[in-house]
Protein backbone atom coordinates (compact mmCIF):
# COMPACT_ATOMS: atom_id res chain seq x y z
CA UNK A 1 0.00 0.00 0.00
CA UNK A 2 1.47 3.27 -0.98
CA UNK A 3 1.73 6.15 1.76
CA UNK A 4 -1.03 8.57 1.73
CA UNK A 5 -0.71 12.05 1.92
CA UNK A 6 -3.05 14.60 4.02
CA UNK A 7 -5.02 16.82 1.20
CA UNK A 8 -5.97 19.60 4.46
CA UNK A 9 -6.12 19.53 8.09
CA UNK A 10 -2.54 21.37 9.57
CA UNK A 11 -3.48 19.53 12.54
CA UNK A 12 -4.06 16.28 14.55
CA UNK A 13 -6.97 14.96 16.04
CA UNK A 14 -7.32 15.82 19.92
CA UNK A 15 -8.11 12.63 21.22
CA UNK A 16 -9.12 12.20 24.74
CA UNK A 17 -10.28 8.80 25.98
CA UNK A 18 -11.47 10.67 29.19
CA UNK A 19 -15.02 12.55 29.40
CA UNK A 20 -13.66 14.63 32.40
CA UNK A 21 -12.41 18.09 30.22
CA UNK A 22 -13.13 19.18 26.77
CA UNK A 23 -10.61 19.94 23.97
CA UNK A 24 -12.73 21.81 22.20
CA UNK A 25 -10.49 24.55 22.18
CA UNK A 26 -7.51 23.18 20.98
CA UNK A 27 -8.20 23.66 16.98
CA UNK A 28 -6.15 26.01 15.56
CA UNK A 29 -8.98 27.21 12.87
CA UNK A 30 -12.00 28.88 13.76
CA UNK A 31 -13.50 26.65 10.53
CA UNK A 32 -13.56 23.29 11.97
CA UNK A 33 -16.11 21.09 13.20
CA UNK A 34 -15.30 19.29 17.06
CA UNK A 35 -16.84 16.89 18.70
CA UNK A 36 -15.60 17.07 22.51
CA UNK A 37 -15.92 14.60 25.04
CA UNK A 38 -19.20 13.28 24.09
CA UNK A 39 -20.31 10.60 26.40
CA UNK A 40 -23.53 8.18 25.36
CA UNK A 41 -24.09 5.62 28.18
CA UNK A 42 -22.70 2.02 27.21
CA UNK A 43 -22.30 3.30 23.49
CA UNK A 44 -20.06 6.76 22.79
CA UNK A 45 -17.79 6.31 26.50
CA UNK A 46 -15.24 9.57 25.50
CA UNK A 47 -14.62 10.93 22.25
CA UNK A 48 -12.53 13.92 21.47
CA UNK A 49 -12.42 14.61 17.66
CA UNK A 50 -11.32 17.69 15.57
CA UNK A 51 -12.20 17.70 11.65
CA UNK A 52 -11.34 20.67 9.29
CA UNK A 53 -12.71 21.84 5.85
CA UNK A 54 -12.05 19.46 3.18
CA UNK A 55 -11.04 16.72 5.40
CA UNK A 56 -12.47 13.21 5.20
CA UNK A 57 -12.24 11.35 8.50
CA UNK A 58 -12.95 7.44 8.67
CA UNK A 59 -14.49 5.72 11.68
CA UNK A 60 -13.25 2.07 11.68
CA UNK A 61 -14.75 0.06 14.44
CA UNK A 62 -16.44 -3.50 14.83
CA UNK A 63 -20.25 -3.69 14.93
CA UNK A 64 -21.55 -2.49 18.54
CA UNK A 65 -18.38 -0.29 18.91
CA UNK A 66 -20.59 3.38 19.05
CA UNK A 67 -20.33 4.66 15.00
CA UNK A 68 -23.32 5.10 14.35
CA UNK A 69 -24.15 6.71 18.04
CA UNK A 70 -21.53 8.88 17.36
CA UNK A 71 -23.24 10.42 13.96
CA UNK A 72 -26.36 10.62 15.61
CA UNK A 73 -24.81 12.88 18.47
CA UNK A 74 -22.96 15.00 16.23
CA UNK A 75 -26.20 15.17 13.56
CA UNK A 76 -28.48 16.24 16.50
CA UNK A 77 -30.64 13.06 16.40
CA UNK A 78 -29.63 12.30 20.00
CA UNK A 79 -27.96 14.22 23.40
CA UNK A 80 -25.03 13.61 24.67
CA UNK A 81 -24.94 13.24 28.26
CA UNK A 82 -21.46 15.34 28.88
CA UNK A 83 -19.41 17.28 26.83
CA UNK A 84 -20.06 19.45 23.61
CA UNK A 85 -20.57 19.85 19.73
CA UNK A 86 -19.07 22.83 17.96
CA UNK A 87 -19.32 24.10 14.30
CA UNK A 88 -17.45 26.58 13.19
CA UNK A 89 -16.54 27.54 16.60
CA UNK A 90 -20.09 27.93 17.91
CA UNK A 91 -21.77 25.37 20.43
CA UNK A 92 -23.95 23.36 19.08
CA UNK A 93 -24.93 20.87 21.42
CA UNK A 94 -28.73 22.18 21.96
CA UNK A 95 -29.22 23.30 18.55
CA UNK A 96 -31.86 21.30 16.86
CA UNK A 97 -31.02 19.08 14.08
CA UNK A 98 -32.26 21.31 11.46
CA UNK A 99 -30.19 24.16 12.13
CA UNK A 100 -27.49 22.63 12.32
CA UNK A 101 -26.41 21.98 8.39
CA UNK A 102 -25.25 19.07 9.09
CA UNK A 103 -26.47 16.09 6.51
CA UNK A 104 -26.68 12.28 7.28
CA UNK A 105 -26.76 9.71 4.73
CA UNK A 106 -27.47 6.02 6.31
CA UNK A 107 -27.30 2.47 4.43
CA UNK A 108 -30.99 2.92 3.62
CA UNK A 109 -30.80 6.13 0.81
CA UNK A 110 -34.15 7.41 2.49
CA UNK A 111 -35.59 8.85 -0.66
CA UNK A 112 -39.01 10.35 -1.28
CA UNK A 113 -40.53 7.14 -2.95
CA UNK A 114 -43.72 9.14 -4.24
CA UNK A 115 -40.99 11.86 -5.57
CA UNK A 116 -39.07 11.99 -8.89
CA UNK A 117 -34.89 11.65 -8.35
CA UNK A 118 -35.16 15.28 -9.62
CA UNK A 119 -38.01 16.57 -6.63
CA UNK A 120 -35.71 14.87 -4.29
CA UNK A 121 -32.42 16.41 -4.92
CA UNK A 122 -34.35 19.75 -5.05
CA UNK A 123 -35.98 19.36 -2.00
CA UNK A 124 -33.98 20.63 0.78
CA UNK A 125 -33.21 23.74 -1.78
CA UNK A 126 -36.78 24.23 -2.50
CA UNK A 127 -37.00 24.24 1.69
CA UNK A 128 -34.85 27.55 1.47
CA UNK A 129 -36.64 28.93 -1.23
CA UNK A 130 -33.93 28.70 -3.93
CA UNK A 131 -34.36 30.65 -7.03
CA UNK A 132 -35.80 27.86 -9.64
CA UNK A 133 -33.43 28.23 -12.08
CA UNK A 134 -30.44 28.27 -9.46
CA UNK A 135 -31.98 24.79 -8.35
CA UNK A 136 -32.41 23.48 -11.48
CA UNK A 137 -28.65 24.19 -12.20
CA UNK A 138 -27.11 22.84 -9.18
CA UNK A 139 -29.48 19.37 -9.40
CA UNK A 140 -28.21 19.14 -12.99
CA UNK A 141 -24.99 19.25 -12.18
CA UNK A 142 -24.83 17.25 -9.11
CA UNK A 143 -27.04 14.59 -11.08
CA UNK A 144 -24.30 14.07 -13.80
CA UNK A 145 -21.20 14.70 -11.34
CA UNK A 146 -22.77 10.91 -9.70
CA UNK A 147 -23.68 10.22 -13.49
CA UNK A 148 -27.55 9.71 -12.38
CA UNK A 149 -28.34 13.03 -14.66
CA UNK A 150 -30.68 10.51 -17.18
CA UNK A 151 -32.67 8.79 -13.90
CA UNK A 152 -33.67 12.16 -13.03
CA UNK A 153 -37.07 11.82 -14.44
CA UNK A 154 -38.35 8.35 -12.63
CA UNK A 155 -38.95 7.54 -9.11
CA UNK A 156 -36.58 5.78 -6.72
CA UNK A 157 -38.50 2.46 -7.30
CA UNK A 158 -37.50 2.38 -10.75
CA UNK A 159 -34.01 2.83 -10.26
CA UNK A 160 -31.00 0.50 -8.76
CA UNK A 161 -30.07 0.39 -5.18
CA UNK A 162 -26.86 2.08 -6.55
CA UNK A 163 -28.45 4.84 -8.30
CA UNK A 164 -30.70 5.78 -5.40
CA UNK A 165 -27.61 5.74 -3.19
CA UNK A 166 -26.46 8.24 -5.07
CA UNK A 167 -29.25 10.29 -5.45
CA UNK A 168 -29.02 10.46 -1.54
CA UNK A 169 -25.36 11.24 -1.90
CA UNK A 170 -26.40 14.37 -3.92
CA UNK A 171 -29.34 15.35 -2.18
CA UNK A 172 -27.23 15.48 1.02
CA UNK A 173 -24.54 17.73 -0.82
CA UNK A 174 -27.05 19.98 -2.41
CA UNK A 175 -29.08 20.59 1.47
CA UNK A 176 -26.05 22.82 1.61
CA UNK A 177 -24.76 21.43 4.68
CA UNK A 178 -21.05 22.48 6.32
CA UNK A 179 -20.44 18.31 8.00
CA UNK A 180 -21.76 15.56 5.72
CA UNK A 181 -22.24 12.60 8.02
CA UNK A 182 -21.74 9.18 6.11
CA UNK A 183 -23.17 5.89 7.53
CA UNK A 184 -22.23 2.97 5.84
CA UNK A 185 -23.50 4.25 2.87
CA UNK A 186 -22.29 2.00 0.27
CA UNK A 187 -22.81 -1.27 2.63
CA UNK A 188 -25.78 -2.93 0.98
CA UNK A 189 -24.32 -2.63 -2.56
CA UNK A 190 -22.20 -5.53 -4.27
CA UNK A 191 -18.36 -5.02 -4.36
CA UNK A 192 -17.74 -4.21 -7.98
CA UNK A 193 -20.60 -1.33 -7.51
CA UNK A 194 -19.77 -0.06 -4.42
CA UNK A 195 -16.15 0.40 -5.76
CA UNK A 196 -17.61 2.73 -8.39
CA UNK A 197 -19.90 4.44 -6.36
CA UNK A 198 -17.08 5.18 -3.90
CA UNK A 199 -15.19 6.90 -6.78
CA UNK A 200 -18.10 9.11 -8.03
CA UNK A 201 -18.45 9.87 -4.16
CA UNK A 202 -14.72 11.31 -4.41
CA UNK A 203 -15.18 13.03 -7.39
CA UNK A 204 -18.31 15.13 -5.73
CA UNK A 205 -15.91 15.07 -2.51
CA UNK A 206 -13.70 17.21 -4.20
CA UNK A 207 -15.87 20.17 -4.73
CA UNK A 208 -17.45 19.99 -1.10
CA UNK A 209 -15.26 22.07 0.91
CA UNK A 210 -17.05 21.37 4.52
CA UNK A 211 -15.63 18.32 6.68
CA UNK A 212 -16.94 14.46 6.20
CA UNK A 213 -17.09 11.78 8.54
CA UNK A 214 -17.65 8.60 7.33
CA UNK A 215 -18.22 5.33 9.33
CA UNK A 216 -17.57 2.32 7.54
CA UNK A 217 -17.23 -1.31 8.49
CA UNK A 218 -14.92 -2.37 5.52
CA UNK A 219 -11.10 -2.10 5.94
CA UNK A 220 -10.14 -1.50 2.14
CA UNK A 221 -12.79 1.20 2.10
CA UNK A 222 -11.40 2.99 5.28
CA UNK A 223 -8.08 3.16 3.49
CA UNK A 224 -9.13 4.30 0.12
CA UNK A 225 -11.52 7.25 1.38
CA UNK A 226 -9.77 8.65 4.35
CA UNK A 227 -7.40 11.24 5.19
CA UNK A 228 -7.75 10.14 8.75
CA UNK A 229 -8.29 7.23 10.12
CA UNK A 230 -9.98 6.62 13.67
CA UNK A 231 -10.39 2.98 15.04
CA UNK A 232 -13.04 2.60 17.30
CA UNK A 233 -13.50 -0.01 19.83
CA UNK A 234 -15.96 0.01 22.84
CA UNK A 235 -17.41 3.30 22.38
CA UNK A 236 -13.73 4.92 22.51
CA UNK A 237 -11.83 6.00 20.02
CA UNK A 238 -8.30 4.05 20.36
CA UNK A 239 -6.05 5.08 17.81
CA UNK A 240 -6.43 8.06 14.55
CA UNK A 241 -4.15 8.92 12.28
CA UNK A 242 -3.05 8.82 8.52
CA UNK A 243 -4.62 5.53 7.53
CA UNK A 244 -1.11 3.81 6.23
CA UNK A 245 0.39 4.74 9.67
CA UNK A 246 -2.21 3.10 11.69
CA UNK A 247 -2.15 0.28 9.27
CA UNK A 248 1.54 -0.33 9.67
CA UNK A 249 1.91 0.94 13.78
CA UNK A 250 -1.08 -0.11 15.44
CA UNK A 251 -1.17 1.69 18.74
CA UNK A 252 -2.45 -1.18 21.38
CA UNK A 253 -2.93 -4.89 20.79
CA UNK A 254 -6.89 -4.60 20.36
CA UNK A 255 -6.41 -2.44 17.29
CA UNK A 256 -3.49 -5.11 15.70
CA UNK A 257 -5.94 -7.66 16.08
CA UNK A 258 -8.92 -5.51 14.63
CA UNK A 259 -7.53 -3.46 11.94
CA UNK A 260 -6.37 -5.75 8.67
CA UNK A 261 -8.18 -8.12 6.39
CA UNK A 262 -6.79 -10.33 7.86
CA UNK A 263 -5.58 -8.84 11.06
CA UNK A 264 -2.11 -9.08 11.98
CA UNK A 265 -0.42 -12.13 13.22
CA UNK A 266 0.05 -11.76 17.03
CA UNK A 267 2.62 -14.02 18.92
CA UNK A 268 1.73 -14.16 22.78
CA UNK A 269 4.24 -16.74 23.49
CA UNK A 270 7.22 -13.78 23.56
CA UNK A 271 7.80 -10.89 25.84
CA UNK A 272 7.16 -8.22 24.66
CA UNK A 273 4.64 -9.53 22.44
CA UNK A 274 4.95 -9.52 19.07
CA UNK A 275 3.33 -8.99 15.91
CA UNK A 276 3.16 -9.18 12.63
CA UNK A 277 1.25 -8.86 9.44
CA UNK A 278 0.54 -11.43 7.13
CA UNK A 279 2.12 -10.00 3.82
CA UNK A 280 5.12 -9.57 5.81
CA UNK A 281 5.97 -13.04 6.77
CA UNK A 282 8.34 -14.75 4.14
CA UNK A 283 7.60 -18.59 3.15
CA UNK A 284 11.09 -19.50 3.08
CA UNK A 285 12.15 -23.47 3.06
CA UNK A 286 15.60 -22.68 5.17
CA UNK A 287 12.97 -20.20 8.17
CA UNK A 288 13.56 -20.91 11.55
CA UNK A 289 9.92 -21.21 12.37
CA UNK A 290 8.40 -24.62 10.83
CA UNK A 291 5.08 -25.59 10.16
CA UNK A 292 2.53 -27.17 8.23
CA UNK A 293 -0.28 -25.42 6.15
CA UNK A 294 -3.82 -26.11 7.85
CA UNK A 295 -5.83 -23.90 5.02
CA UNK A 296 -5.12 -22.44 1.50
CA UNK A 297 -7.30 -19.83 0.50
CA UNK A 298 -7.11 -18.26 -2.96
CA UNK A 299 -7.98 -14.59 -3.11
CA UNK A 300 -7.12 -13.76 -6.99
CA UNK A 301 -3.56 -13.20 -7.44
CA UNK A 302 -3.08 -13.98 -3.63
CA UNK A 303 -3.44 -16.96 -1.79
CA UNK A 304 -3.40 -17.09 2.12
CA UNK A 305 -2.04 -19.55 4.00
CA UNK A 306 -3.04 -20.84 7.67
CA UNK A 307 -0.08 -22.61 9.15
CA UNK A 308 0.37 -24.27 12.46
CA UNK A 309 3.09 -24.07 13.93
CA UNK A 310 4.54 -24.45 17.85
CA UNK A 311 3.96 -20.62 18.21
CA UNK A 312 0.19 -20.87 16.87
CA UNK A 313 -1.42 -20.09 13.92
CA UNK A 314 0.42 -17.87 11.97
CA UNK A 315 -1.37 -16.64 8.60
CA UNK A 316 0.54 -15.57 5.98
CA UNK A 317 -0.03 -13.48 2.53
CA UNK A 318 1.59 -14.40 -0.78
CA UNK A 319 1.46 -13.52 -4.23
CA UNK A 320 0.94 -16.92 -5.96
CA UNK A 321 3.69 -15.58 -8.49
CA UNK A 322 6.20 -15.56 -5.70
CA UNK A 323 6.32 -18.71 -4.67
CA UNK A 324 5.00 -20.71 -7.97
CA UNK A 325 1.36 -22.71 -7.19
CA UNK A 326 0.53 -21.64 -2.95
CA UNK A 327 1.42 -24.66 -0.58
CA UNK A 328 -0.78 -26.76 -0.65
CA UNK A 329 -3.10 -28.08 3.06
CA UNK A 330 -0.55 -30.87 4.20
CA UNK A 331 2.42 -29.21 3.17
CA UNK A 332 5.37 -28.69 5.45
CA UNK A 333 6.78 -24.65 5.02
CA UNK A 334 9.29 -22.71 6.96
CA UNK A 335 8.39 -19.17 7.76
CA UNK A 336 10.42 -15.90 8.49
CA UNK A 337 9.47 -12.48 9.91
CA UNK A 338 11.76 -9.93 9.03
CA UNK A 339 12.68 -7.56 11.55
CA UNK A 340 11.65 -4.42 10.27
CA UNK A 341 8.36 -5.40 10.01
CA UNK A 342 8.07 -7.28 13.34
CA UNK A 343 5.75 -4.75 16.02
CA UNK A 344 6.27 -5.46 19.89
CA UNK A 345 3.70 -4.43 22.51
CA UNK A 346 3.93 -4.45 26.53
CA UNK A 347 2.09 -7.10 27.91
CA UNK A 348 0.93 -5.65 30.89
CA UNK A 349 -0.55 -2.48 29.06
CA UNK A 350 -1.45 -4.15 25.47
CA UNK A 351 0.36 -0.68 23.82
CA UNK A 352 2.50 -0.52 21.03
CA UNK A 353 6.61 -0.16 22.17
CA UNK A 354 7.97 2.37 19.65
Amino acid sequence: MAQRTHRSPTWDAALALSCTSSNSDAVSSPKSFTSADLVKARRVAGVSLAVGDGETLVILGPSGAGKTSLLRLLAGLEDPDSGCIRLDGNDVTKLPARDRRVALVSQDDSLFPHLTLYQNLAFPMRLRRTARAQIERAVVEQAKLLEIDRYLHVRPAQVSGGERQRAALARALLSGPRVILLDEPFAHLDPQLRANVRSQFRDARRRFSGAAIHVTHDHGEAMAIGDRLAIMIAGRIVQCGDPQTVYDFPASLDVARFFGSPPMNVLEDESPIAGIRPEHVVVDGDGPLRGVVEETETIGPDALLRVRTPRGCIVVRVLRDSVGSAPAAGSHVGLRFPPRFVRRFDRATGLLIE
